[in-house]
């Protein structure tokens, strides 16, 4: 249920003469004007507007908007970029008639448009918000007098009759006493909250428009709050309460009524100490939401009478809200990265072809950047990283619009096997991603922010409550509400609306050294869990489905323990991707271990480690079960590739060169990427390196001989067996780091599936 208000204000206010709140002025016209003609062609006609200029300074920039006539289509636009939904046009100007001179036109490049049926003028037209013909706006009518329907020593519950619109739709109502706005409503009712007890108010209501218009102020209306010293028996508390239903982000509550002397006036309902929903007295049911998967809650329920006396508690009710993949099933999801349509030449296509998109639930589409001097969510620019990990300034300011929306996909490219036109406000990845998810309407896509490279100004965009806030409304901005910054002609509000269903954290690390140059400190730990709580709290405004909120975590416990406090962090994550690989590698600029092998993703410790970190995916998990986390928000990261060492030497008999000498990173797939291939370069490249299973650490490793290459990879015996033990351990699921290095039938994805149906 949409919430009834917008804004609610607690003041306290002294008693307030009769009086009727002053409208605001309607909006003032602009400058621009627009006059619309018509030419009759026979079979089509001709519908022109010709923009005027009547101030004395250029005015660069026009869009309209109008209704066309009833029966009227349009087939054809000039001199103007238009869209048409239904009947309504809106034109934005071309770059070569975008200024309109002091007193002048735009003649004689006026947008014009082929019409089809009967020749008509458009309704309400607009010229950059204001009216075509220069003319105030009609601001709404009064609304009726206000009356109250419940009234209670601190609150009151007012109704209206709604006001009839001027030029503009009504968008909201105003309630006031005096000057002061009390209360900002979407409806014709509001409850008014931190009033006085035993005082009179008198408040009126006003209408505003969509266009921001305000109207004259209704007939005032008087009350007074309840004398609380006139009642002072408490409700009788509410007796059975009970959950109905649960999904993994709400719970339905029930209960039986209280009773009072006089009246009872609504229900406080309260999650643990903390009061989450008031509901009237006039039901005995609700639905708490915005709560966390597969988390233990208690509710109880107490009764408030008129003069704000509060009953006993009901009976608790615990509740475990449901897991995101509901009991028996498991959670499937995968890394695309956004940088993959190049050398790797893997589309979003890709993951349909590959049948990957029918067994994925989540795909995280990485990454997106801080930007370094707003810090807000970056978007709009194509900047390159420097290719030099060991530059601490390799990724800052870096992004990629044009693989995002801005480059037109071909058809060989495109899920459906439509090209993208190349004037269409979206195109690229996130066109895709709409495509796949229209053809999969089971699968999400959440946006990661940050990763290894873009990692660097978390810190400072976690620091303080006003930067989180920054932060938090900018990504949601982009990346949920879609929009997008303007880039070679994509982009625009809105544009990117619908693509994404959430939002994943990458952070790299909070409390700990990442990448060089990135910052970090002690405080992020605390920081990170503010952060991660306003972007709950933002995601949970937008209201209609739950979006997902979701991060990479590390598999290290001192990395853990410096910045990622799990005691309070799944109050507002869905789940957590473990990190389940990386544990060894020689790193593209043989700076990590260059100089010995060791396993990647090992699943227990291997015996034979002569490494002074322990490292397993075991370990990982069990120091988040060891801290309380509930086994089923945490899944295990399955790498899809491979890391290498060259000049590896054998070693004793039947250790094929596990945990042995090297000379640095192999030849990578890239030349950037030294030490790492996808696992079907991997395999295609070293068709004669024999395989290796190593059945007491669940390891897969492959060499090609003595003084040879040796890798470490997962390959479908490791994963179902990590499967196995995902299952034994009642996880949630897994995640894999990235879907490009599959092979092209899913021969990972499909062992994966398997193994976690």
């Amino acid at each position: 249920m949409r919430h009834k208000l917008l804004t609610l204000l607690a003041v306290l206010l002294l008693p307030l003469a009769s009086m009727t709140a002053l409208a605001a002025p309607a909006q003032a016209a602009g400058t621009l004007t627009a006059s619309f003609s018509s030419e009759n062609n026979g079979s089509w006609w001709r519908g022109i507007y010709t923009v005027r200029n009547t101030g004395t300074a250029p005015v660069t920039g026009w869009t309209l908007s109008f209704e066309l006539p009833a029966g009227v289509t349009v087939s054809g636009h000039y001199h103007g970029d238009a869209t048409v939904s239904g009947r309504k046009v809106t034109v934005k100007n071309a770059h070569y008639n975008a200024t309109i001179p002091a007193g002048g036109t735009s003649e004689p490049w006026s947008y014009w448009f082929i019409g089809n049926g009967p020749v008509g003028t458009p309704t309400g037209c607009t010229v950059n918000g204001d009216k075509c013909d220069g003319t105030p706006d009609v601001p709404p009518t009064p609304p009726g007098r206000p009356q109250a329907t419940a009234v209670t020593a601190r609150t009151a519950a007012l109704t209206w009759s709604a006001a009839n619109a001027g030029d503009y739709p009504v968008a909201s109502y105003e309630v006031l006493s005096g000057t002061n706005v009390l209360a900002v409503t979407d409806s014709v009712s509001a409850t008014l909250t931190g009033l006085t007890p035993a005082t009179s108010y008198t408040v009126t209501v006003r209408a505003k428009d969509t266009r921001g218009n305000i109207g004259p102020g209704s007939p005032p209306f008087t009350f007074s709050t309840v004398d609380p010293a006139t009642d002072p028996v408490a409700p009788t508390a509410p007796g059975n309460l009970r959950s109905t239903s649960k999904t993994a982000s709400t719970v339905a509550l029930a209960w039986n009524a209280a009773t009072d002397n006089v009246a009872v006036a609504a229900y406080d309902v309260y999650r643990g100490a903390s009061l989450v929903k008031t509901v009237s007295a006039t039901t005995t049911a609700t639905t708490v939401e915005g709560l966390s998967p597969a988390t233990a809650y208690t509710f109880t329920v107490k009764a408030r009478d008129t003069a704000d006396n509060s009953s006993p508690a009901s009976n608790a009710v615990n509740v475990t809200t449901d897991d995101v993949a509901g009991p028996g099933n498991y959670y499937k999801v995968g890394y695309f990265t956004q940088w993959g349509i190049y050398g790797r030449q893997f589309f979003i296509k890709n993951l349909d072809t590959s049948g990957a998109a029918a067994k994925l639930d989540v795909v995280n589409y990485a990454f997106e950047n801080i930007d370094p001097v707003n810090l807000t969510c970056q978007a709009g620019v194509t900047k390159g990283v420097s290719g030099n990990p060991q530059d601490p300034n390799e990724g800052t300011g870096a992004g990629d619009a044009d693989a995002d929306y801005g480059r037109p996909m071909s058809a060989a490219q495109s899920v459906d096997g439509v090209a993208d036109d190349g004037w269409g406000k979206l195109r690229g990845n996130l066109n895709q991603i709409k495509k796949l998810k229209a053809k999969h309407p089971h699968l999400k896509f959440v946006v990661s922010l940050g990763g290894w490279t873009f990692s660097k100004f978390f810190s400072d965009a976690a620091a303080t409550p006003a930067a989180r806030e920054k932060f938090v409304r900018s990504c949601v901005d982009v990346w949920i509400k879609g929009n997008l910054p303007v880039y070679n002609g994509a982009g625009g509000p809105g544009t990117g609306a619908g693509v994404f269903d959430g939002i994943d954290i990458d952070w790299e690390w909070p409390g700990a050294e990442g990448h060089p140059g990135n910052k970090w400190g002690a405080a992020d730990k605390d920081n990170l869990t503010a952060l991660l709580a306003e972007f709950r709290k933002q995601l949970d405004a937008l209201g209609g489905e739950h979006r997902l909120l979701t991060a990479f975590t590390p598999a290290d416990p001192a990395k853990i323990q410096a910045g990622w406090d799990l005691s309070k962090i799944f109050d507002y994550l869905d789940f957590a991707n473990v990190q389940g690989y990386d544990f060894h590698g020689a790193g593209s600029d043989n700076s990590w271990e260059p100089n010995r092998t060791g396993h990647q993703g090992n699943l227990h410790r291997d015996a034979q480690d002569t490494y002074a970190f322990d490292f397993s995916v075991e370990k990982a998990i069990q120091t988040y079960l060891d801290a309380g986390v509930s086994p089923r928000k945490l899944t295990v990261g399955f790498p899809f590739y491979g890391r290498g060492w060259k000049d590896v030497a054998a070693g004793p008999a039947g250790t094929n060169g596990e945990w042995q000498t090297a000379n640095g990173a192999a030849t990578g797939q890239f030349p950037e990427e030294a030490g790492t291939r996808g696992y079907h370069n991997l395999i295609s490249n070293y068709p004669n390196m024999t395989v290796h299973h190593d059945e007491q650490s669940v390891s897969t490793y492959g060499y090609t001989g003595p003084n040879g290459q040796w890798w470490s990879f997962d390959d479908a015996w490791s994963i179902g067996k990590k499967s196995e033990w995902i299952r034994n351990k009642g996880l949630l699921g897994a995640m894999i780091w990235e879907m490009s290095g599959d092979t092209p039938t899913g021969t990972l994805m499909n062992a994966l599936h398997t193994g976690l149906p």
